[in-house]
């Protein structure tokens, strides 16, 4: 298995900022430009610090942050890359990242804010959905993501018309966005077995994720729901991901815990060439404790 480290890190020093609307409508535009450039190279700049950190750690795949160029796509501040100041220099070290992951096969990917939503009946949501995943796109690009991952959204009283909607905007992406998309079970609205007709009719790979499995179920057996989202994924490597309940399984176990409990991990992943993508708290020391227990037990 190759594990995963979601955007964050608790004892690295690296870090990620950002900035609001608020801040930079209330800015005069050439200065808003040059403070969001600065934060976008402050960024990149980490981001190869992140990969690097991920490679030395032994950790197979790195999730970015999606605001890594902040407010981008925002409707009155937003900007494009060739409007900062130091765009050239922001791209040179996107590009050096894209090479470094590519040299030690260091998975990339996204995995956008809720409020990406292809299931939905207004309009406006699913455009502004769309062009959010068109800047992840650019962004998978320039540094080699090979998935943006989302989730099917609300159910809006019908789930199979919600279905059938996310559908039909699919097929209407450009390919650029379309090969690299999948789709997650959540814990609320769309299971494993709800997702599975959809995503073997239209090739789009499914993302298992066994806790929400586990506060969502829907008949499937672990294992199965292992293999049947795997298969979506026509011969790439599978994405999965893990985490454990904060206050157990007995309390509300929707809410993450600062480290994996060794128990939670399905008997069937040990061994499976797939990415499990580590939910959990203490960001990389979760990710290296994991590994660690994981490696003992075998």
């Amino acid at each position: 298995m190759r594990f995963g480290l979601c955007c964050l890190f608790l004892a690295e020093k690296i870090s990620f900022r950002t900035t609001t609307a608020k801040v930079l409508s209330a800015m005069e535009r050439k200065k808003a430009l040059v403070k969001v450039s600065d934060i976008c190279l402050h960024n990149a700049d980490n981001l190869l610090l992140a990969v690097q950190a991920a490679q030395r750690l032994g950790i197979g795949a790195f999730r970015i942050m999606s605001p890594l160029l902040p407010r981008m796509t925002h409707p009155e501040v937003g900007y494009e890359l060739e409007d900062l100041p130091q765009a050239e220099t922001i791209s040179a070290r996107l590009s050096a990242t894209k090479k470094f992951a590519g040299e030690h096969d260091i998975r990339l990917s996204f995995h956008p804010d809720q409020f990406v939503v292809l299931s939905s009946p207004h309009a406006h949501v699913v455009e502004n959905s769309v062009r959010e995943l068109e800047y992840h796109v650019l962004l998978a690009e320039m540094v080699g993501a090979d998935v943006i991952n989302i989730h099917g959204g609300g159910v809006y009283g019908d789930k199979a018309a919600a279905l059938a909607r996310f559908a039909e905007v699919f097929k209407r992406l450009p390919e650029s966005l379309a090969t690299r998309l999948s789709v997650e079970n959540d814990d609320v609205s769309y299971t494993v077995a709800d997702l599975l007709p959809m995503c073997t009719n239209l090739g789009l790979p499914l993302v298992y994720d066994v806790h929400h499995h586990r506060c969502n179920p829907d008949g499937l057996a672990e294992c199965e729901a292992t293999d049947l989202a795997a298969a979506t994924w026509r011969g790439r490597e599978p994405y999965c991901h893990i985490s454990s309940p904060r206050e157990g399984w007995q309390a509300s176990p929707k809410p993450h815990a600062d480290y994996i409990d060794i128990t939670d991990v399905p008997q069937c992943w040990r061994g499976r060439a797939m990415t499990v993508d580590v939910e959990a708290k203490a960001k990389e020391l979760a990710v290296v404790r994991f590994m660690r227990e994981l490696s003992a037990g075998q």
